[in-house]
Protein backbone atom coordinates (compact mmCIF):
# COMPACT_ATOMS: atom_id res chain seq x y z
CA UNK A 1 0.00 0.00 0.00
CA UNK A 2 1.22 3.63 -1.15
CA UNK A 3 1.10 6.46 1.48
CA UNK A 4 -0.58 9.63 -0.59
CA UNK A 5 -0.15 12.98 0.77
CA UNK A 6 -2.16 15.64 -1.03
CA UNK A 7 -2.05 19.21 -0.03
CA UNK A 8 -4.03 21.47 -1.22
CA UNK A 9 -6.72 18.81 -0.75
CA UNK A 10 -9.95 21.68 -0.61
CA UNK A 11 -9.56 22.91 -4.24
CA UNK A 12 -10.31 21.51 -7.45
CA UNK A 13 -7.50 19.51 -8.05
CA UNK A 14 -6.96 18.34 -4.59
CA UNK A 15 -10.44 17.38 -3.81
CA UNK A 16 -11.01 14.93 -7.05
CA UNK A 17 -7.65 13.38 -6.17
CA UNK A 18 -8.12 12.84 -2.40
CA UNK A 19 -11.58 11.54 -3.44
CA UNK A 20 -10.30 8.93 -6.30
CA UNK A 21 -7.18 7.95 -3.95
CA UNK A 22 -9.83 7.15 -0.81
CA UNK A 23 -11.68 4.57 -3.13
CA UNK A 24 -9.16 2.48 -2.96
CA UNK A 25 -8.53 1.78 0.87
CA UNK A 26 -6.72 -1.31 -0.45
CA UNK A 27 -4.34 0.48 -2.90
CA UNK A 28 -3.55 3.40 -1.11
CA UNK A 29 -3.56 5.52 2.55
CA UNK A 30 -4.64 8.84 2.16
CA UNK A 31 -3.91 12.21 3.34
CA UNK A 32 -5.76 14.90 2.74
CA UNK A 33 -4.53 18.38 3.56
CA UNK A 34 -5.80 22.25 3.02
CA UNK A 35 -4.00 25.09 3.67
CA UNK A 36 -5.74 25.33 7.09
CA UNK A 37 -4.21 22.03 8.11
CA UNK A 38 -0.86 22.72 7.16
CA UNK A 39 0.33 26.07 5.67
CA UNK A 40 3.33 25.32 2.66
CA UNK A 41 4.88 28.54 3.46
CA UNK A 42 5.21 27.23 7.09
CA UNK A 43 8.48 25.47 6.18
CA UNK A 44 9.28 23.92 9.83
CA UNK A 45 5.77 22.49 9.62
CA UNK A 46 6.14 20.82 6.30
CA UNK A 47 9.26 19.79 7.40
CA UNK A 48 7.63 18.04 11.01
CA UNK A 49 4.53 17.06 8.37
CA UNK A 50 6.65 14.84 6.25
CA UNK A 51 8.77 13.51 8.66
CA UNK A 52 6.52 12.37 11.05
CA UNK A 53 3.80 11.38 8.34
CA UNK A 54 6.67 9.38 6.24
CA UNK A 55 4.51 9.51 2.73
CA UNK A 56 5.66 7.50 -0.51
CA UNK A 57 4.39 10.04 -2.51
CA UNK A 58 3.12 13.94 -2.14
CA UNK A 59 0.96 15.54 -4.57
CA UNK A 60 1.12 19.26 -4.76
CA UNK A 61 -2.16 20.70 -5.65
CA UNK A 62 -1.59 24.31 -4.01
CA UNK A 63 -0.34 27.04 -6.02
CA UNK A 64 -1.71 30.94 -5.83
CA UNK A 65 -2.42 33.23 -8.61
CA UNK A 66 -3.34 32.86 -12.78
CA UNK A 67 -7.02 32.85 -12.01
CA UNK A 68 -9.90 34.76 -14.07
CA UNK A 69 -11.89 35.04 -11.22
CA UNK A 70 -9.12 37.56 -9.46
CA UNK A 71 -8.99 39.66 -12.69
CA UNK A 72 -5.32 38.26 -13.19
CA UNK A 73 -4.36 40.35 -10.39
CA UNK A 74 -1.85 38.33 -8.75
CA UNK A 75 -0.08 40.79 -6.83
CA UNK A 76 3.14 41.04 -5.74
CA UNK A 77 3.53 37.91 -3.75
CA UNK A 78 2.37 35.13 -5.61
CA UNK A 79 5.86 34.18 -7.17
CA UNK A 80 7.31 34.15 -3.46
CA UNK A 81 4.58 32.06 -2.63
CA UNK A 82 4.36 29.14 -5.07
CA UNK A 83 8.99 29.10 -4.94
CA UNK A 84 8.19 29.11 -1.19
CA UNK A 85 5.50 26.44 -1.19
CA UNK A 86 7.57 23.97 -3.39
CA UNK A 87 10.71 24.58 -2.03
CA UNK A 88 9.75 23.76 1.43
CA UNK A 89 8.16 20.57 0.38
CA UNK A 90 11.10 19.62 -1.69
CA UNK A 91 13.65 19.75 1.00
CA UNK A 92 11.47 17.39 3.23
CA UNK A 93 11.50 14.57 1.04
CA UNK A 94 13.92 12.10 2.18
CA UNK A 95 13.67 7.67 2.21
CA UNK A 96 12.59 7.97 -1.19
CA UNK A 97 9.49 9.82 -1.83
CA UNK A 98 8.35 11.70 -4.84
CA UNK A 99 6.89 14.80 -5.40
CA UNK A 100 4.16 15.62 -8.21
CA UNK A 101 3.89 19.19 -8.36
CA UNK A 102 1.68 20.83 -11.24
CA UNK A 103 3.54 22.77 -13.74
CA UNK A 104 0.74 24.78 -16.20
CA UNK A 105 0.95 25.58 -20.36
CA UNK A 106 1.42 29.40 -18.37
CA UNK A 107 5.28 28.31 -18.07
CA UNK A 108 5.49 28.48 -21.89
CA UNK A 109 4.28 32.05 -21.85
CA UNK A 110 0.64 32.07 -22.95
CA UNK A 111 0.78 35.64 -24.73
CA UNK A 112 1.44 33.91 -27.99
CA UNK A 113 -0.27 30.96 -29.48
CA UNK A 114 0.94 27.94 -28.16
CA UNK A 115 -0.15 25.16 -30.65
CA UNK A 116 0.95 21.56 -29.38
CA UNK A 117 3.93 23.26 -27.79
CA UNK A 118 6.61 20.43 -26.80
CA UNK A 119 7.97 20.52 -23.32
CA UNK A 120 11.34 21.33 -25.17
CA UNK A 121 10.70 24.56 -26.16
CA UNK A 122 10.61 25.41 -22.02
CA UNK A 123 12.41 28.53 -21.58
CA UNK A 124 12.41 29.73 -25.37
CA UNK A 125 9.88 32.55 -24.55
CA UNK A 126 9.83 33.70 -20.77
CA UNK A 127 6.91 34.36 -19.51
CA UNK A 128 5.75 37.55 -18.60
CA UNK A 129 3.68 37.10 -15.76
CA UNK A 130 4.72 35.78 -12.10
CA UNK A 131 2.79 33.19 -12.60
CA UNK A 132 4.07 31.91 -15.30
CA UNK A 133 7.18 32.26 -14.56
CA UNK A 134 7.15 30.77 -11.34
CA UNK A 135 5.57 27.74 -12.74
CA UNK A 136 8.75 28.09 -15.62
CA UNK A 137 11.35 27.73 -12.88
CA UNK A 138 9.73 25.21 -10.96
CA UNK A 139 9.23 23.13 -13.66
CA UNK A 140 13.11 23.91 -14.88
CA UNK A 141 14.17 22.16 -11.09
CA UNK A 142 12.14 19.69 -11.60
CA UNK A 143 13.29 18.63 -14.94
CA UNK A 144 17.15 18.07 -13.37
CA UNK A 145 15.52 16.35 -10.37
CA UNK A 146 15.19 12.55 -9.87
CA UNK A 147 12.24 12.66 -7.50
CA UNK A 148 10.05 15.23 -8.93
CA UNK A 149 7.30 15.04 -11.16
CA UNK A 150 5.93 18.24 -12.99
CA UNK A 151 3.08 17.31 -15.29
CA UNK A 152 1.97 20.86 -17.31
CA UNK A 153 -1.61 21.11 -16.83
CA UNK A 154 -3.37 23.04 -19.60
CA UNK A 155 -7.23 22.80 -19.04
CA UNK A 156 -8.82 20.61 -16.41
CA UNK A 157 -12.65 20.40 -16.63
CA UNK A 158 -15.05 18.55 -14.27
CA UNK A 159 -17.36 18.47 -11.51
CA UNK A 160 -15.89 20.24 -8.54
CA UNK A 161 -14.29 22.88 -10.82
CA UNK A 162 -15.52 26.58 -9.85
CA UNK A 163 -18.97 26.26 -12.24
CA UNK A 164 -19.68 30.17 -11.62
CA UNK A 165 -16.83 30.91 -13.81
CA UNK A 166 -15.16 28.07 -15.41
CA UNK A 167 -16.52 27.72 -19.03
CA UNK A 168 -17.55 24.31 -19.36
CA UNK A 169 -19.22 23.57 -16.43
CA UNK A 170 -20.73 27.28 -16.42
CA UNK A 171 -21.95 26.79 -19.52
CA UNK A 172 -23.81 23.80 -18.75
CA UNK A 173 -25.05 25.37 -16.13
CA UNK A 174 -26.84 28.15 -18.43
CA UNK A 175 -28.06 25.88 -20.64
CA UNK A 176 -30.14 24.25 -18.16
CA UNK A 177 -31.35 27.29 -17.32
CA UNK A 178 -32.18 27.70 -20.44
CA UNK A 179 -29.97 30.96 -20.82
CA UNK A 180 -27.61 32.13 -24.15
CA UNK A 181 -24.22 30.98 -23.61
CA UNK A 182 -21.77 33.82 -24.86
CA UNK A 183 -18.26 33.36 -25.76
CA UNK A 184 -16.21 36.32 -25.52
CA UNK A 185 -13.54 34.92 -28.36
CA UNK A 186 -13.41 32.03 -29.59
CA UNK A 187 -9.94 29.52 -28.77
CA UNK A 188 -8.46 26.29 -28.88
CA UNK A 189 -7.86 24.32 -25.56
CA UNK A 190 -6.37 21.54 -24.85
CA UNK A 191 -8.90 20.04 -22.16
CA UNK A 192 -8.69 17.30 -19.88
CA UNK A 193 -11.50 15.70 -18.37
CA UNK A 194 -10.97 15.36 -14.17
CA UNK A 195 -11.53 11.17 -14.91
CA UNK A 196 -8.94 10.89 -17.37
CA UNK A 197 -6.68 13.11 -14.73
CA UNK A 198 -6.89 11.52 -11.39
CA UNK A 199 -6.26 8.19 -13.39
CA UNK A 200 -3.23 9.86 -15.01
CA UNK A 201 -1.67 10.72 -11.73
CA UNK A 202 -2.40 6.89 -9.96
CA UNK A 203 -0.21 5.55 -12.80
CA UNK A 204 2.23 7.88 -11.92
CA UNK A 205 1.84 7.48 -8.15
CA UNK A 206 1.97 3.49 -8.34
CA UNK A 207 5.30 3.78 -10.42
CA UNK A 208 7.07 6.45 -11.03
CA UNK A 209 10.38 5.35 -11.05
CA UNK A 210 9.14 4.66 -14.72
CA UNK A 211 8.50 8.05 -15.42
CA UNK A 212 11.02 8.63 -18.06
CA UNK A 213 10.33 12.22 -18.45
CA UNK A 214 9.90 14.52 -15.43
CA UNK A 215 8.64 17.21 -16.96
CA UNK A 216 5.44 16.36 -19.51
CA UNK A 217 1.99 17.80 -20.87
CA UNK A 218 -0.50 16.87 -19.16
CA UNK A 219 -3.00 16.91 -21.69
CA UNK A 220 -5.26 14.99 -24.73
CA UNK A 221 -4.18 14.06 -27.61
CA UNK A 222 -7.89 15.92 -29.06
CA UNK A 223 -7.82 19.44 -28.99
CA UNK A 224 -11.57 21.69 -28.05
CA UNK A 225 -12.40 24.72 -29.44
CA UNK A 226 -15.32 27.36 -26.98
CA UNK A 227 -17.49 26.79 -29.81
CA UNK A 228 -17.09 22.67 -30.05
CA UNK A 229 -17.58 22.60 -26.52
CA UNK A 230 -20.81 24.96 -26.50
CA UNK A 231 -22.44 22.49 -29.16
CA UNK A 232 -21.61 19.73 -27.10
CA UNK A 233 -23.36 21.28 -24.27
CA UNK A 234 -26.34 21.78 -26.36
CA UNK A 235 -26.44 18.18 -27.78
CA UNK A 236 -26.34 16.75 -24.18
CA UNK A 237 -28.79 19.47 -22.49
CA UNK A 238 -31.69 20.14 -21.24
CA UNK A 239 -32.29 22.77 -23.75
CA UNK A 240 -31.00 24.24 -26.91
CA UNK A 241 -29.11 27.67 -25.82
CA UNK A 242 -28.02 30.34 -28.08
CA UNK A 243 -24.49 30.64 -28.68
CA UNK A 244 -23.29 34.53 -29.05
CA UNK A 245 -19.80 35.15 -30.04
CA UNK A 246 -19.02 38.75 -29.04
CA UNK A 247 -15.69 38.77 -30.98
CA UNK A 248 -14.49 37.57 -33.72
CA UNK A 249 -11.46 35.47 -35.16
CA UNK A 250 -9.96 33.27 -32.42
CA UNK A 251 -8.21 33.95 -28.99
CA UNK A 252 -4.55 32.29 -29.12
CA UNK A 253 -4.25 29.10 -29.26
CA UNK A 254 -3.01 26.63 -25.27
CA UNK A 255 -2.60 23.59 -26.83
CA UNK A 256 0.99 20.92 -25.02
CA UNK A 257 1.81 18.32 -27.51
CA UNK A 258 0.96 15.07 -25.43
CA UNK A 259 4.19 12.63 -26.44
CA UNK A 260 6.13 12.75 -23.12
CA UNK A 261 2.71 11.91 -21.58
CA UNK A 262 1.94 8.47 -23.69
CA UNK A 263 5.37 7.72 -23.02
CA UNK A 264 5.47 7.80 -19.36
CA UNK A 265 2.44 5.83 -19.48
CA UNK A 266 3.92 3.17 -21.34
CA UNK A 267 2.47 4.20 -24.74
CA UNK A 268 -0.84 5.15 -25.03
CA UNK A 269 -4.00 6.52 -22.55
CA UNK A 270 -7.99 5.75 -23.36
CA UNK A 271 -9.06 9.42 -23.06
CA UNK A 272 -12.56 10.20 -22.48
CA UNK A 273 -14.50 11.47 -25.65
CA UNK A 274 -15.16 15.23 -25.25
CA UNK A 275 -18.91 14.31 -25.75
CA UNK A 276 -18.77 11.76 -23.62
CA UNK A 277 -16.86 13.92 -20.78
CA UNK A 278 -19.68 16.68 -20.56
CA UNK A 279 -22.07 14.53 -20.85
CA UNK A 280 -21.13 13.24 -17.66
CA UNK A 281 -20.07 16.41 -16.15
CA UNK A 282 -23.73 18.20 -17.51
CA UNK A 283 -25.67 14.78 -15.63
CA UNK A 284 -23.60 15.18 -12.24
CA UNK A 285 -24.35 19.38 -11.92
CA UNK A 286 -27.56 18.26 -12.86
CA UNK A 287 -28.14 16.16 -10.44
CA UNK A 288 -27.19 18.94 -7.49
CA UNK A 289 -28.80 21.58 -9.36
CA UNK A 290 -30.78 22.94 -6.74
CA UNK A 291 -27.57 23.18 -4.65
CA UNK A 292 -25.82 25.58 -6.91
CA UNK A 293 -25.30 29.13 -6.16
CA UNK A 294 -27.74 30.17 -9.26
CA UNK A 295 -27.34 33.82 -8.57
CA UNK A 296 -23.55 34.00 -8.94
CA UNK A 297 -23.85 31.77 -11.89
CA UNK A 298 -26.76 34.27 -13.81
CA UNK A 299 -24.16 37.54 -12.69
CA UNK A 300 -21.45 35.75 -14.07
CA UNK A 301 -19.09 38.48 -12.86
CA UNK A 302 -15.63 36.76 -14.13
CA UNK A 303 -16.71 37.42 -17.43
CA UNK A 304 -15.53 40.93 -17.24
CA UNK A 305 -12.19 39.77 -17.01
CA UNK A 306 -12.19 37.58 -20.62
CA UNK A 307 -9.45 39.12 -22.55
CA UNK A 308 -9.38 39.26 -26.17
CA UNK A 309 -6.52 38.96 -29.06
CA UNK A 310 -6.69 42.01 -31.23
CA UNK A 311 -5.77 41.92 -35.08
CA UNK A 312 -3.43 42.05 -36.30
CA UNK A 313 -1.19 43.15 -33.50
CA UNK A 314 -2.45 41.24 -30.71
CA UNK A 315 -1.46 42.58 -27.16
CA UNK A 316 -3.67 40.78 -25.03
CA UNK A 317 -2.18 38.44 -22.23
CA UNK A 318 -3.09 34.70 -23.56
CA UNK A 319 -6.25 32.63 -22.52
CA UNK A 320 -6.05 30.60 -19.23
CA UNK A 321 -7.97 27.59 -18.44
CA UNK A 322 -11.43 28.32 -19.83
CA UNK A 323 -10.97 32.15 -19.53
CA UNK A 324 -12.50 33.01 -22.92
CA UNK A 325 -15.92 32.07 -22.36
CA UNK A 326 -19.03 33.55 -20.16
CA UNK A 327 -22.45 33.61 -20.63
CA UNK A 328 -24.86 36.21 -20.75
CA UNK A 329 -27.34 37.54 -18.15
CA UNK A 330 -30.01 37.65 -20.81
CA UNK A 331 -32.52 34.79 -20.28
CA UNK A 332 -32.02 32.22 -22.97
CA UNK A 333 -34.96 30.18 -24.95
CA UNK A 334 -36.89 28.22 -23.75
CA UNK A 335 -36.89 24.10 -23.59
CA UNK A 336 -37.08 22.41 -26.94
CA UNK A 337 -35.92 26.09 -28.88
CA UNK A 338 -33.86 25.60 -31.41
CA UNK A 339 -30.16 26.84 -30.42
CA UNK A 340 -28.29 29.32 -32.79
CA UNK A 341 -25.11 31.08 -32.84
CA UNK A 342 -24.40 34.68 -34.01
CA UNK A 343 -22.19 37.07 -33.68
CA UNK A 344 -21.95 40.79 -31.93
CA UNK A 345 -19.28 43.41 -31.59
CA UNK A 346 -18.68 44.38 -28.01
CA UNK A 347 -17.33 48.10 -27.62
CA UNK A 348 -13.92 48.13 -27.88
CA UNK A 349 -13.85 44.42 -29.40
CA UNK A 350 -11.62 42.52 -32.57
CA UNK A 351 -10.73 44.87 -35.57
Amino acid sequence: MKKIMITGARGFAGRSLTEYFSGKPGTFEVLALSHSQLSLLDGDAVLETVKREKPDVIINCASEGGSRKSGYQDGDTVLSHNLRMFFNLERALSGGAVLINFGSGAQYDKSRDLVKVREDSLGEHMPRDPYGFGKYVLSSFAGASENIIAPAIFGLFGEHEDYTYKFISNACVKNMLGMDITVNQNVRFDYLYIADFVRIIERLALCPELVRHRVFNITPTDSLTLLEAAELINEVGVHRSDIVVKNPGMNYEYTGDNSYLLENLGGSFDFTPAREAVSDLYRRLYARLDTLDLEKVKQDAAAAFCVTKQEPCGTAQGPDEGTQGSASAAQGPGEGTQGSVSTTQSPGGGA
